[in-house]
């Protein structure tokens, strides 16, 4: 994988040129991407050109090469939602994450493969590790280009599970901010009580120095060793449903954090947010539906069938129940702030196992969905994988707004794996 900030320690030394970089990307584009399908639009043309330009040493990100998924809207790129109905759709603006990312210096290559309107229909990418296998969803062909060294940097959404999960499967850092820290100006809205802009990248320091030079903010945590963090180890009702691989790997991180200098405490979380997470599949639903009305009402039959379907649930559900669903995240919320006063972070699975044989789903967002309702910060960290050689993905959750302690615990808890198993 490319680091991004290994890119930059070159490129602020003098040792690598922005049109470099791209080079980087487009040689393995080449390699892997017929096999991958992680791209909907390319214009690698358009990001030498500006990879020549000089005010990339004023900027951050100093001409790193991005890409975005394509429910971002572009203005010089096709934004097509995955849909047959948007095909060959030209924005006349960016997105706002789209802006400030060029202006924070960023080279954006290409779009890349959402599933139909950020659902769970797969959308033919597969997994760079194994091609037989599922690279999850709906942010499928971010996930996947990072896997394969095909970018350093890109950007995806979760709505239940759609950054974190094909973060797990592909191997990479997955980061799923505190909602609405990225901006969603300009991104197809599915569930506006949900959906939340994330960043993928080859490691836990490469997304927090993204998102730092993206928001101009504070979380940049590779500068010194991250402090250790108060864990807790939470297995969740969700538990019977990881597999035992998964299981032991959760288990054996919180064992290696802990003997790295980690407090690590088992918890049981309270019956409220068992309530909270039966939620998140109402309040998605419902907003759905409303959400691709235009769509629903005009263009059913460019709908897929799936898609189609789960907006015929959102269609039936009634006003009051969707408000009590609504009740229900608020007591979530204050629950689990209340929960984790003791702790910085909670460490729990980020999918059932590794990704699934086939490409007929893009596996179950089970353990994210929760988390995604509540809006807390969360980060998947590598470094373990099944007996048949895919990757595991562990899931550190932080409070609300404590972002940079939710991104420097997750760099401990991959630290100490590395120093244990070389992964």
């Amino acid at each position: 994988m490319l680091s991004a900030l290994d890119l930059i320690r070159r490129i602020e030394a003098g040792a690598l040129s922005p049109r470099a970089a791209v080079e980087l990307c487009a040689e393995a584009i080449d390699a892997r991407e017929s096999e991958i399908g992680a791209f909907v639009a390319l214009d690698l043309e358009a990001a030498r050109r500006r990879a020549d330009e000089a005010r990339w040493a004023a900027t951050p990100l100093a001409g790193l090469p991005v890409a975005f998924k394509d429910i971002f809207a572009t203005a010089d790129l096709p934004t097509q939602y995955g849909s047959p109905i948007y095909a060959g759709y030209r924005p006349r603006a960016d997105a706002a994450a789209v802006a400030l990312t060029r202006r924070a210096g960023g080279n954006i290559l290409g779009k890349t493969v959402t599933t139909e309107m950020a659902s769970m229909v797969p959308a033919g990418t597969r997994n760079p590790h194994n091609l037989a296998h599922t690279p999850g969803g709906s942010s499928s062909g971010s996930a996947a280009a990072v896997a394969a060294a095909m970018l350093p940097l890109a950007f995806g959404t979760q709505t239940a599970g759609s950054v974190i999960r094909p973060a797990a499967f592909c191997g990479v850092a997955g980061y799923k901010p505190s909602y609405r820290l990225i901006p969603l100006v300009g991104v197809k809205d599915v569930a506006w009580h949900l959906d939340t802009a994330g960043l993928f990248g080859a490691g836990v320091a490469d997304v927090a120095f993204a998102a730092a030079a993206i928001l101009d903010r504070d979380l940049r945590i590779d500068q010194a060793a991250p402090t250790a963090p108060r864990i807790a180890l939470a297995r969740t009702h969700l538990w019977p449903q990881a597999s035992a691989a998964m299981q032991n790997a959760v288990e054996t991180a919180a064992r290696i954090a802990q003997a790295a200098g980690a407090k690590v405490t088992d918890v049981t979380l309270p019956k409220e947010l068992e309530e909270a997470y039966g939620a998140q599949f109402v309040v998605q639903d419902y907003e759905t539906f409303r959400a691709l009305a235009f769509e629903y009402d005009r263009h059913r039959d460019l709908i897929g069938r799936p898609l189609r379907e789960q907006l015929d649930r959102g269609g039936a559900i009634a006003a009051d129940t969707y408000d009590a669903a609504r009740r229900a995240a608020s007591r979530g919320r204050q629950v689990f702030a209340d929960t984790m006063a003791d702790y910085d972070v909670m460490l729990t699975p980020s999918a059932p196992g590794a990704a699934p044989r086939g490409l007929e789903t893009t596996g179950n967002p089970a353990f994210n969905r929760l988390w995604t309702l509540l809006g807390t910060p969360c980060v998947n960290v590598a470094g373990f994988v099944d007996d048949s050689g895919l990757p595991l993905g562990l899931q550190i959750v932080g409070r609300f707004g404590r972002d940079r302690a939710a991104l420097e615990a997750a760099l401990f808890v991959e630290q100490a794996i590395k120093r244990k198993v070389g992964a």
